[in-house]
């Protein structure tokens, strides 16, 4: 299937964490179908070859997301280049340092949130107003296993993906009717360069038994190319 004739051609996308991982993935299969895909990542360098390598349906926008003003000025340098405001928000941008809560430093706990909860908040408060004004549009937010099970060492970690259960799932029930859907797309451990270093530790499944990135990404998308009277609330991906 050709760009042009991809399921969500003319829409335009904005993708976080956008330079690696499953956000790299993400943004590969939307532009596969047919999307206008908005890539932001911190490294700008980084960004721009991967975005190069994806070719004229990425646009990089360097972007630190935990950065209120940042994300707005960005959101205008999307809207400005797309013609319109996008139609799609994928919020994948993390971090992950596991540590026992005594051992995790007040800094470090504050950062982990600022990237997993407050910057997933700027990008929905910067481009869910046009959505709703518009009667639709579709946010979808990568969670975790980590964000309805505890597990030790995970306390700055769980605590943002909770919270960013509690945020999607708020909005799913201010957002019924409105034509903006929303859904929540859980993964047990993904194999990407996040658990460099960890894995190895055997407090983690190995890499090979990981699920890959791509599968998430299938999943994002196959929650987008749903009828518009459908809404996928929440996508929860394990190994077989």
């Amino acid at each position: 299937m050709t760009a042009a004739a991809g399921t969500l051609a003319g829409r335009g996308a904005v993708v976080t964490g956008a330079s690696r991982g499953i956000g790299l993935a993400i943004a590969r299969r939307l532009a596969a179908a047919g999307a206008r895909v908005a890539m932001l990542a911190r490294s700008a360098d980084v960004l721009a070859a991967r975005a190069a390598e994806l070719g004229a349906a990425a646009l990089p926008v360097p972007c630190d997301v935990t950065d209120a003003d940042a994300v707005a000025r960005a959101t205008r340098v999307i809207t400005l280049s797309f013609g319109a405001p996008p139609d799609i928000l994928v919020n994948n941008a993390g971090v992950f340092h596991p540590r026992p809560v005594e051992a995790t430093p007040p800094a470090e706990f504050t950062d982990v949130l600022r990237v997993n909860l407050i910057a997933t908040f700027h990008l929905v408060h910067a481009l869910l107003g046009e959505m709703r004004v518009r009667g639709r549009g579709h946010i979808v937010s990568i969670g975790s296993i980590a964000d309805r099970m505890t597990f030790p060492g995970n306390g700055a970690y769980s605590a943002s993906k909770f919270g960013a259960r509690a945020l999607h799932q708020v909005m799913r029930e201010e957002l019924r009717g409105s034509g903006v859907r929303t859904t929540l797309v859980s993964p047990a451990s993904v194999d990407t360069d996040m658990w460099d270093g960890l894995a190895a530790t055997g407090r983690f499944p190995a890499r090979d038994a990981m699920l890959p990135a791509d599968a998430v990404a299938a999943a994002v998308l196959f929650a987008l190319e749903q009828p518009d009277r459908v809404n996928i609330d929440e996508l929860r991906l394990s190994s077989a």
